[in-house]
């Protein structure tokens, strides 16, 4: 009863409280009030906080099947600007820029490891794609400015706002600027299309997988989303190999193999480059699964045994030799090439394949190790051992994101995108912005780190966190930003016909280019998605995006065409305010 009475006690004094009836020093408190409407540090926590938990509770249900994830944060920050929520704009800006770098990083960080290698494949195919979206929007964007008279100041402000593109909009404010021509309208242009830009790239993508996509688009058809390694074993009738060293043997064929054991009669070989091959031999061998019909006329003859079933008891095929799945957690070995290793002299062993995330590479000598790459070492149990404790295994180290190289490549993105680059023609100086320097920054920490013996490693959830962390408060600054004006823009006489004219610009193009690429049927839906949000610089139509499709593939092909995409926006803006008003 006491407790039962003291919580009655405190629950009426917390309403006392909230309805301003306490004073001190004659004047009357509104504490609770105080927490959203006077601006500090800790009120902008508790705005931001407030749209990010709403948004992101509000994002998992699901309107007519569909559910907007992260980018429902977007909408509610609108509603919270809308009714007069308000926080310092210095500090707004600086967690909307702090959010976006966060968010393009990490994206890039992740997507680095395949970009390269996606790029020698795709590379042309998915920017062109990106650019018929781009193009295709501009010509219908100077086709409505001359059909609805509407002034090229103020369109192109409803360009960048339907093609979510900020730093469009300030290359073309510095043009207006230059030219002493009125920047307001772009402005307001901009506000009142960018949120039906985020709609319009999602709509389109909820009406093309609707409509349009078959179950077989669903499945990536990309290189890097695939695991090319096969497991085989193979009978040595070829008579030209008796008696030939494996080092010889490779050195006969250009096609790269790895041979993890070798059973000669009841004897089981852990094989060294200096071991022969006699006819009888049974190799078990690890290559790419398009080189299988070439390694079998090489051989002479493939046994037909399933090895690469999803669970295959490697250490029952035999009692001499031992499989085991080693993580690399010493990080002077990041960046050193496998073959330098020399483990099959040293400890007796072989690597036969290395997981990285979630990519299944061959063990080729010319390999470079990751800093929490997993090695499939072969050989006996007392060497396998051995061989442990020189790549670490001490999985509990992995657990820990590396901060301070996450920090780092954020500060080098940002020093990045802050680099004017001198275009001729051009009036002003073209920046890759607080979102195109992180992004190729963590592309190329992501890729080509390990070959300075950069340590970029974190967990795959600690990336997804700090991905979903960084998009969630850019939404939110946003969003909080833009309802402001948003509603009012609207009434105004010419606000409807912008919000219409806007939406056409976002949808018909993304609609159109989409639709052809799926037909054409060389491209998976996932990377289509991946290929319309970033010729759109939409981060939250990704996450959708991500969201929604299973893989890698929207964030890969994301990563590909942004850049690009991002930087010939920032010209067109210009060139459009230069040669048309």
């Amino acid at each position: 009863v006491e407790k039962k009475g003291c919580l009655l006690c405190f629950l009426s004094e917390l309403r006392y409280l909230c309805s301003n009836q306490s004073t001190k020093d004659g004047r009357q408190m509104d504490w609770l009030g105080s927490l959203f409407t006077v601006h500090s540090s800790i009120q902008t926590v508790v705005v931001i906080s407030l749209i990010c938990a709403l948004g992101l509770a509000l994002g998992k249900l699901r309107f007519f099947g569909i559910s907007l994830g992260s980018a429902f944060v977007f909408f509610i920050g609108i509603i919270a600007g809308h009714f007069g929520l308000r926080v310092d704009a210095q500090t707004l800006d600086y967690i909307e820029t702090f959010g976006l770098s966060l968010f393009v990083y990490m994206l890039g960080l992740s997507v680095g490891p395949n970009f390269f290698g996606s790029l020698r494949h795709e590379a042309i195919r998915l920017n062109l794609w990106s650019l018929a979206v781009i193009l295709s929007g501009t010509l219908m964007a100077g086709a409505l400015c001359e059909i609805m008279k509407i002034p090229m100041t103020d369109m192109i402000g409803l360009l960048c706002g339907a093609t979510t593109n900020t730093p469009a909009l300030g290359a073309a404010q510095q043009a207006l600027l230059q030219m002493s021509l009125p920047t307001g309208g772009a402005a307001l242009g901009c506000a009142v299309t960018y949120p039906l830009g985020v709609v319009g790239v999602i709509l389109a993508m909820v009406l093309l997988r609707k409509l349009f996509v078959r179950p077989d688009d669903l499945k990536a058809r990309s290189d890097a989303e695939e695991d090319h390694t096969y497991v085989g074993q193979f009978v040595v009738i070829n008579p030209a190999l008796d008696g030939k060293t494996l080092a010889q043997v490779s050195a006969m064929t250009h096609f790269k193999f790895i041979i993890s054991r070798i059973w000669r009669g009841k004897q089981v070989i852990v094989p060294l480059s200096t071991t022969q091959l006699h006819t009888g031999d049974n190799v078990m061998m690890v290559i790419t699964d398009d080189e299988v019909e070439a390694i079998t006329l090489l051989f002479g003859k493939q046994v037909e045994t399933d090895w690469n079933a999803e669970k295959v008891d490697w250490n029952r095929i035999d009692k001499v030799v031992e499989s085991k799945v080693i993580v690399v957690s010493r990080t002077e070995l990041n960046g050193k090439k496998l073959g330098r290793l020399q483990l099959r002299s040293t400890y007796g062993v072989n690597v036969s394949r290395v997981m990285r995330g979630d990519i299944t590479l061959l063990a080729t000598n010319d390999l470079r190790l990751q800093y929490g790459d997993r090695v499939t070492v072969v050989g006996e149990h007392d060497d396998v051992e051995h061989v442990e404790r020189f790549f670490g295994n001490a999985v509990q180290l992995l657990n820990e994101p590396n901060l301070g190289s996450i920090f780092f490549g954020v500060l080098i993105g940002l020093i990045v995108g802050a680099i004017p680059l001198n275009i001729p023609g051009m009036s002003a100086p073209v920046r890759l912005g607080i979102a195109g320097g992180p992004i190729v920054v963590g592309i190329l920490v992501g890729s080509l780190g390990p070959r300075t013996h950069f340590i970029s490693y974190t967990t795959r959830s600690a990336s997804l966190m700090l991905r979903k962390l960084g998009l969630s408060v850019y939404l939110a600054c946003l969003g909080l930003d833009a309802g402001s004006q948003f509603f009012e823009t609207i009434v105004r006489p010419e606000g409807l016909l912008w919000v219409g004219v806007g939406f056409l610009i976002t949808l018909i193009p993304v609609l159109l280019v989409g639709l052809v690429a799926l037909r054409m049927g060389r491209l998976d839906f996932g990377s289509i998605c991946g290929i319309l949000c970033g010729s759109m610089a939409n981060p939250m139509a990704l996450t959708y995006a991500n969201d929604t499709i299973k893989g890698e593939m929207p964030a890969v092909s994301y990563a590909s065409v942004y850049p690009l995409g991002m930087f010939v926006r920032v010209i067109i803006a210009q060139m459009l305010i230069m040669f048309f008003t």
